[in-house]
């Protein structure tokens, strides 16, 4: 039975899950959870349905920490897997929330279960959380509702979750070893900047004569350093922050960013790549699923992940409400591989359009798997003779006064 919201002058009561006990018509004891405004609603709705309360009590969920991409995916293929082997909704969210480890994950499936048992179903239930579910998520569930194939859809779902987030690993793998190794090589420099090279300074100022012009600048940079640091440090942070800040809430910021991303040298082809394979794994899913095409495009610009590709997207859109096929709206936009239009244009031929986006997208990430993993191979190298020039040099610049004294002596 769904339990109305009640208001309180014109403002929604919040809501929260209670644990209730108690007995129904036959004497039995029963149990379980529900969602409502207060104890007098749980007691009213409980009463109304044959049970005799005997205990009510307000669930306090524990924090957590933050629910992820991850712990959703998982839910999703927990979910999914449930179903299959029949076990009944209600029973599958408890079974996967009172056993999941994070209480943040715990406590926003049991809202679900809540909202779910007084008659909501999955696809709004699951609306009521966009900063966990996006349309693409809801969509696909409110589809498989419809249909009557909603495991079916689940298990597509998870697939395609599972599959984006090992892009999205693979990807910040691969860059997140050379930011490591830089910022340890910015903080070596600092150190280095800041207390060695003065104490070398002191040394050298008795020596009387005249110091190698390698060893003079870099005794100028370091007085820099040590008269500035604190400034420096300041730039640092601050141009971070606003960096950041300025990509979050503005457009033109992101889209300017995503399409320097794009041309950046070795990772723009991977970004590029990762793109174009989570482009056409959406729109796949969506369209096995049975989504109508212009429909579908809603959600594949935004799961791209790319604001070029978003762009890109809304054009093929508006050309294929007027008519024009999938395959012509892509070349017209002009950022998709000559491949990936050709699979397209057979699969609209053939009637697997699905099936050829599919093929696309596994071929893609196939090529994202073996471009990170030549990345790494070849960022190594490159790293080290970096780091050699750089702290070798700084090394080579303080000992040079040094051998010019011993070859007086």
């Amino acid at each position: 039975m769904r339990t109305s919201a009640m208001a309180s002058t014109g403002n929604q009561v919040k809501e929260s899950v209670f644990a209730w006990e108690g007995k129904d018509k036959t004497g039995k004891t029963v149990r379980g959870e529900l969602r409502a405004g207060g104890v007098a609603v749980v007691n009213v709705t409980l009463r109304r349905q044959g049970i005799m309360v005997t205990k009510v009590k307000k669930k306090v969920y524990r924090s957590g920490r933050k629910v992820t991409d991850k712990d959703i995916t998982l839910f999703t293929r927990q979910l999914a897997t449930m179903m299959k082997a029949g076990v009944p909704l209600l029973q599958s969210f408890d079974i996967v929330g009172k056993g999941h480890a994070n209480p943040s994950v715990s406590k926003l499936i049991m809202d679900l279960r809540a909202d779910i048992e007084t008659g909501t179903s999955l696809n709004q239930a699951f609306r009521k959380f966009p900063l966990y579910f996006d349309p693409l998520f809801c969509n696909l569930v409110g589809a498989g509702e419809q249909a009557g194939i909603l495991e079916d859809l689940l298990t597509r779902l998870a697939i395609y979750k599972e599959k984006t987030l090992a892009m999205k690993a693979k990807i910040k793998s691969a860059l997140t070893y050379p930011i490591a190794i830089l910022a340890v090589a910015f903080i070596v420099t600092a150190v280095i900047m800041i207390w060695v090279v003065p104490a070398f300074k002191e040394v050298f100022t008795s020596f009387g004569a005249d110091l190698p012009a390698p060893t003079l600048f870099v005794m100028a940079m370091s007085e820099f350093f040590v008269n500035n640091w604190y400034i420096m440090l300041l730039v640092v942070f601050w141009s971070v922050y606003f960096f950041f800040e300025s990509w979050k809430r503005s457009i033109r910021m992101q889209q300017a960013m995503d399409r320097l991303l794009l041309r950046v040298p070795v990772f723009g082809d991977v970004i590029r790549k990762a793109t174009v394979a989570r482009w056409t794994r959406t729109l796949s899913t969506m369209f096995a699923a049975g989504v109508p095409l212009v429909e579908a495009l809603d959600s594949v610009g935004g799961a791209a992940g790319n604001a070029v590709y978003l762009e890109a997207t809304r054009k093929i859109q508006n050309e294929v409400s007027t008519g024009t096929s999938l395959t012509v709206a892509m070349q017209n936009v002009e950022v998709f591989p000559n491949m990936v239009t050709q699979m397209v244009s057979i699969g609209e031929e053939s009637g697997a359009l699905d099936a050829m986006l599919g093929k696309v997208a596994d071929f893609y990430e196939d090529e994202v798997d073996e471009a990170v993993a030549s990345l790494a191979a070849l960022m190594e190298p490159a790293i080290m003779v970096i780091l050699g020039v750089l702290i070798g040099g700084l090394v080579v610049a303080m000992y040079l006064p040094i051998f010019k004294l011993g070859s007086v002596v």
